[in-house]
C-alpha cells in the first residue's frame, strides 16, 4: 500500500486550506494538501469584498493560491479523503485512490456541505428514510433495500459500506467522478448502478417507500442516502472525536490558535462556522498553518 509521511496534512483546497499551506510550508516543514480545487464553494464565486482584491473570480484566486503554496513547498493530491483516524502520535488519512498519509499535525479546512437534491419528498421524509450520512444511519437499514445518489467519493464509498448492511444497494449517478481504483471497486461490487440517471422524486407518506428516476423507473426501497460531494467534513471530523458546537452540531469548535480539542488538530474556514467570507477563511488558515507547523516541529 502506498504510504506518505509528512509534518502537516491539510484537508481542503479553499481559501483556508491554501493559506494554511502557504504559511505552514514557509516554516520548512513537509506539507501535503488533499482535495479538488474546483469543489471549493469559492471556486465559482466573484470576489468583490476581499481587501485589496476586486473583480477577480474565485477560480483565478484559488489557482493563484495553489501556485503560491507550491512555490512555498507544499505538495498537492487532487483526491477526496474517505477515511480519517489517529494512531498514537500520527494522524492517518486514506485518499480515494487508496493512498495513505501519516502526518504529525492535521488541518481541517474542507468547508461544509450545502448540497440538497431539491426533489419532492426530500424535505418531508428527512429522518424517515432520507439521510445525508451513511456511516451515521447505515445500521438502521439492515436487511432492507436502499438507494445512494451522488457521483463522487462520498456516494461510492457509502454504497460500498452499505453492502455490509442492506439487502440491496442501488447507486444513482449522472456521471461518475471518482478515481480509477474506486471506479474499479464499484464495478466489482454487487451494487445496482443506474448510470446517467437522476432522482426525480422520493416516494412515501410517513416513510420512504421508493425512489422515482428521471426515466420513469421506480426503485422500491426503504431508504435513500443523499451523498452529493466528497466525504462529509463533519462526518470525518467526528470520527476523530472533534468537538462540535453545542447549538447546531454543524461546526468545529476552535480556540484563537485554531486548535480543536485534540492536540495536533486545527480547523479553519467555513467548517468553523459563519460568516461565510474569504477574509475570515484566509485569516483562520494563516493561524492554523503557523500553529500546525510549530506543533509538527516538536517531533523533528
Amino acid at each position: 500500500m502506498d504510504e506518505e509521511l509528512c509534518d502537516v496534512l491539510i484537508l481542503g483546497t479553499g481559501p483556508a486550506g491554501l493559506q494554511a499551506a502557504i504559511h505552514a510550508a514557509r516554516k520548512k516543514v513537509s506539507v501535503f494538501v488533499l482535495g479538488r480545487l474546483h469543489k471549493s464553494s469559492a471556486y465559482r464565486a466573484h470576489i468583490e469584498n476581499y481587501c485589496c482584491i476586486s473583480g477577480m473570480t474565485g477560480e483565478v484566486m484559488l489557482n493563484e493560491g495553489r501556485i503560491q503554496a507550491e512555490k512555498s513547498g507544499a505538495q498537492f493530491l487532487d483526491e477526496d479523503v474517505i477515511d480519517l483516524s489517529q494512531e498514537e502520535e500520527w494522524f492517518v488519512v486514506h485518499s480515494e485512490s487508496g493512498k495513505i498519509f501519516k502526518s504529525r499535525s492535521l488541518i481541517l479546512a474542507m468547508g461544509i456541505s450545502r448540497k440538497k437534491l431539491k426533489v419532492p419528498g426530500e424535505k418531508e421524509l428527512l429522518g424517515r428514510g432520507v439521510s445525508y450520512c451513511v456511516e451515521c444511519d447505515a445500521n438502521f437499514y439492515r436487511g432492507e433495500p436502499v438507494v445512494v445518489t451522488g457521483c463522487e467519493s462520498a456516494a461510492v464509498s457509502g454504497a460500498l459500506t452499505l453492502l455490509f448492511y442492506a439487502s440491496e444497494v442501488h447507486l444513482v449517478c449522472e456521471e461518475l467522478e471518482v478515481s480509477e481504483p474506486m471506479a474499479q471497486q464499484l464495478k466489482e461490487a454487487t451494487i445496482h448502478f443506474h448510470e446517467g440517471r437522476k432522482v426525480k422524486a422520493i416516494i412515501g407518506e410517513s416513510e420512504v417507500k421508493g425512489v422515482l428516476l428521471d426515466d420513469g423507473t421506480r426503485l422500491d426501497v426503504n431508504g435513500i442516502f443523499i451523498e452529493l460531494g466528497a466525504k462529509g467534513a463533519i462526518e470525518l471530523a467526528t470520527k476523530l472525536g472533534v468537538t462540535l458546537d453545542s447549538e447546531s452540531m454543524q461546526f468545529i469548535v476552535t480556540n484563537k490558535k485554531q486548535e480543536v480539542n485534540i492536540p495536533g488538530v486545527y480547523a479553519a474556514g467555513d467548517i468553523c462556522g459563519p460568516p461565510w467570507q474569504v477574509a475570515k477563511a484566509v485569516g483562520e488558515g494563516c493561524v492554523a498553518g503557523l500553529e500546525a507547523a510549530a506543533y509538527a516541529k516538536k517531533f523533528q
